[in-house]
């Protein structure tokens, strides 16, 4: 049999300084490579390139390249189409930091022929802030094409799968219901077997199409201000019949401070997508409910950080080790052991959490130890109380200018407000309007839309056409011209009264001839 082991040899690694002709060797390598290489010094002068970046430049020779500034050079645009202003790209943000960087959201713009190509693009400092700076791109528009075809054969398939599979499940469901049907404790084992597969098949589905969807940008954010305790508190609460089904503890809590026996909560805001914050805990938490034995404990919290708002689901699981908690997030892991292999999953479901809460501008990290409980935390930007009031302002706007625009036919309630606006031409001067603003039922608009809406339409005509005296009366004003104010009355939205056509009644504009 020693005629077939085989020999073994030990392989020593050499430094740089050890190599023969290292620098010739490091030249020829970057010369032959595709990647575009290019090294800056402080002032951001090019002082090498490679033959691969400046053919990608269209500058054809390094020669033609070295000396300039990188800024003039490296002209990108966004995946959008959107030029990139230089100064304000996040590779110059990198390199006046001096902190790694890498991206694959800009396409390069050749400077001969305008040839564009959506590049991977990294910067690496070789020191501090004021060290060389080492820039690569790499063309990955061939690459983005396969991706784009397998997200979309993905995408296909499992739409076109979801539909047998919900009909499997949904006569499953029926065959186990002892009302529609009457089978034996063996045939029970059965069904309910094949009934947890349909279902595990129908989230692998789902989770499929959320994937591919988010990978290519079809997922589309609807940022909503809201109040952040009182939201997650309510997201999380839908758990508790489950929770409480595996007997394990739950309890949500703030860490807000105690005051005469009574525990003062924090009031934290943030603009978020509802229906992705409410994928994102409901998959921590349903995790921690499944990954938590019975008698265990479940904690989720909300809380203002500073800048940012810090959500965290804390359970007293079977933890996750260090080697495993580097990798949860990436797409299609799962930790593998004993404990876990019993436990279904689709691995893609924290890769998810990770790319809707980096979709909201927030991050997610886990801390835990195996045997001894996990804790995942999420972190978003918090807004501060005058921008939430903006924020939710706009949002109330946006909403009810909306289904104004989707609910013809609706019939409002006239409401009253003021407006000064000026007057042009032969009737110059200002006009005090007492506005009118229809408001539409509950169900259809509230009256701020149709308020402004109103006083748009009136200001108009108050500075473009005469005032009929059947419908106002003209009183001599001797103030100055003033500015444009309006001081807009707020109504509460209400059963419909008087006729949505009659917005000109109780008009009375004072004039400065």
């Amino acid at each position: 049999m020693g005629l077939f082991k085989k020999k073994s040899h030990s392989i020593t690694a050499l430094s740089a300084s050890e190599i023969p002709n290292y620098s010739a060797l490091a030249a020829l390598t970057l010369n032959a490579i595709n990647d575009g290489v290019i090294l800056i010094d402080e002032g951001g002068i090019i002082i090498f390139a490679n033959p691969a970046a400046a053919t990608m430049l269209g500058y054809g020779s390094p020669t033609n390249v070295i000396g300039l500034n990188y800024q003039t050079v490296l002209r990108f645009e966004t995946t959008d189409g959107e030029r990139v202003v230089p100064e304000q790209s996040r590779l110059a943000q990198a390199i006046q930091t001096g902190q790694q960087f890498d991206t694959r959201e800009y396409v390069l713009i050749s400077a001969q022929s305008e040839r564009k190509a959506a590049i991977s693009l990294t910067m690496i400092p070789t020191g501090g802030p004021r060290s060389n700076k080492i820039i690569t791109f790499r063309d990955i528009t061939k690459e983005l094409e396969k991706e784009e075809d397998q997200n979309e054969f993905i995408s296909t398939a499992s739409h076109e799968m979801r539909t047998p599979v919900a009909s499997i499940e949904g006569y499953l469901g029926l065959a186990l219901n002892p009302q529609t049907a009457t089978i034996d404790e063996r045939a029970k084992q059965y069904l309910e077997a094949a009934h947890a597969a349909s279902q595990h098949l129908g989230h692998l589905f789902k989770d499929l199409l959320d994937v591919t969807k988010l990978d290519d940008g079809r997922l589309k954010l609807h940022l909503v201000p809201v109040e952040m305790i009182a939201t997650v508190c309510e997201m999380a609460d839908v758990h508790e019949k489950e929770i409480a089904k595996k007997h394990l503890k739950y309890s949500f809590g703030t860490t807000g401070p105690i005051t005469n026996d009574k525990q003062i909560n924090q009031l934290v805001y943030a603009a978020v997508d509802l229906g992705m914050l409410r994928e994102v805990l409901d998959n921590l938490i349903e995790n921690a409910i499944k990954y938590t034995p019975e008698g265990g404990e479940i904690w989720v919290n909300a809380r203002g950080d500073g800048d940012k708002v810090l959500i965290n689901v804390t359970d007293t699981g079977i933890g996750i080790s260090p080697d495993d908690a580097a990798h949860v997030f990436q797409k299609f892991y799962r930790v593998d052991n004993s404990q876990t292999r019993q436990i279904g999953g689709t691995g893609l479901g924290l890769y998810l959490v990770k790319q809707r809460v980096e979709a909201m501008g927030g991050r997610v990290w886990v801390e835990s130890a195996f045997g001894d409980g996990s804790t995942f935390f999420v972190s978003l930007p918090r807004l501060s109380d005058a921008e939430y009031k903006r924020r939710l302002l706009a949002y109330q706007n946006e909403q009810t200018i909306q289904a104004f625009a989707d609910t013809p036919g609706t019939k409002p309630r006239v409401t009253t407000s003021m407006v000064s606006v000026p007057l042009h031409g032969e009737t110059a001067g200002v006009a005090t309007v007492h506005m009118t603003a229809a408001q539409a039922t509950p169900s259809a608009v509230t009256a701020q839309a149709a308020q402004a809406q109103t006083a748009q339409v009136q200001m108009q005509q108050a500075q473009t056409q005469p005032v009929q005296t059947a419908q106002a009366q003209v009183q001599p004003q001797t103030q100055p011209m003033a500015q444009q104010t309006m001081q807009a009355q707020q109504v509460v939205p209400s059963q419909p009264t008087g006729n949505a056509n009659d917005l000109t009644q109780g008009l009375t504009i004072p004039r400065n001839n």
